[in-house]
């Protein structure tokens, strides 16, 4: 374009593209309104994937709060915990921090085979097993553990200024003549229903903060420390701790079973050929 700017020959002699170029030269801030249209292009698209991850942030934040087997769990841990602790100044502790779910598997029995994770799991299997699928509760986790809040607030931004540059190129486009009828026609048509979506894609962004807040509240953690990803993170890896020290404990068992019903059939058969093996009675006959 920079080479056409000094073109003063005539327009038919040059090819197609060039003559587009030539034309695209006589719109007004012609690089502006292409940014603005590229915007309106992608503005569908990028709403609706930061309203889906914005969801699931919700989902994820809500379901967390309002799982009472994970409830139970924590209430479970917490008395675990001041039982080991008896007699000590932690023996009578109100509540613990949220990364000390991952530190249950560093404790172990004094026979280095079972960490406090698989006395968690044995406990609950054997008092409470209604609790033991609890990560059914928390489907949302997974996709949740993908996301960036920073990512987030960045694209929030990026589309409320998008839409600044939409209305200041339809403002100054006002003195641009005839030429700009058209343009202004269509951006007037855009921004009847984009500013609405704009909104309302606000007002769930921030709902998400509060969300936010609330979930790391709720573990009695500081938002300022202790930020969702974290938060999401400990929970998720929890969940898959959980629920291989409970496989584990399964196996176990199930060895152990099989393990006492081999046992039990070696018994039975000593003790059938011990009966087969009693002497018999001897008759006394004449000589």
């Amino acid at each position: 374009m920079e080479l056409l700017k000094g073109y003063t020959g005539e327009q038919e002699k040059l090819g197609k593209c060039e003559q587009f170029f030539l034309e695209l030269m006589k719109v007004p801030r012609v690089e502006s309104k292409l940014r603005v249209f590229s915007f309106k292009m992608q503005f569908h698209s990028q709403v609706s994937d930061l309203r889906k991850i914005l969801n699931v942030v919700n989902s994820t934040a809500e379901e967390i709060r309002s799982s009472a087997k994970l409830k139970s769990i924590m209430q479970t841990i917490l008395s675990l915990g001041n039982a080991l602790n008896q007699g000590t100044a932690r023996g009578s502790a109100i509540g613990f921090r949220l990364d000390s779910l991952l530190k249950l598997t560093e404790t172990r029995a004094r026979n280095n085979k079972m960490t406090l994770m698989h006395y968690l799991c044995k406990v609950l299997a054997d008092k409470l097993p209604e609790l033991l699928d609890f990560s059914k509760d928390l489907a949302s986790l997974e996709p949740a553990s993908k996301i960036q809040l920073k990512f987030l607030a960045e694209e929030m931004q990026a589309i409320s200024k998008g839409l600044e540059k939409v209305v200041q190129e339809l403002s100054t486009s006002e003195t641009d003549g005839p030429i700009s009828d058209n343009f202004r026609k269509i951006l007037k048509e855009f921004l009847r229903f984009a500013e609405a979506e704009v909104r309302a894609l606000a007002s769930l962004y921030s709902g998400v903060g509060r969300n936010v807040d609330a979930l790391i509240l709720y573990f009695g953690e500081d938002p300022a420390r202790c930020p969702f990803e974290q938060v999401v993170t400990t929970l998720l890896n929890f969940v898959r701790l959980f629920n291989k020290s409970h496989g584990e404990n399964c196996k176990q068992l199930e060895i152990e079973m099989k393990k006492s019903a081999e046992n039990e059939k070696s018994r039975l058969s000593v003790s059938r050929g011990s009966e087969g093996m009693s002497p018999k009675t001897v008759k006394s006959g004449g000589v």
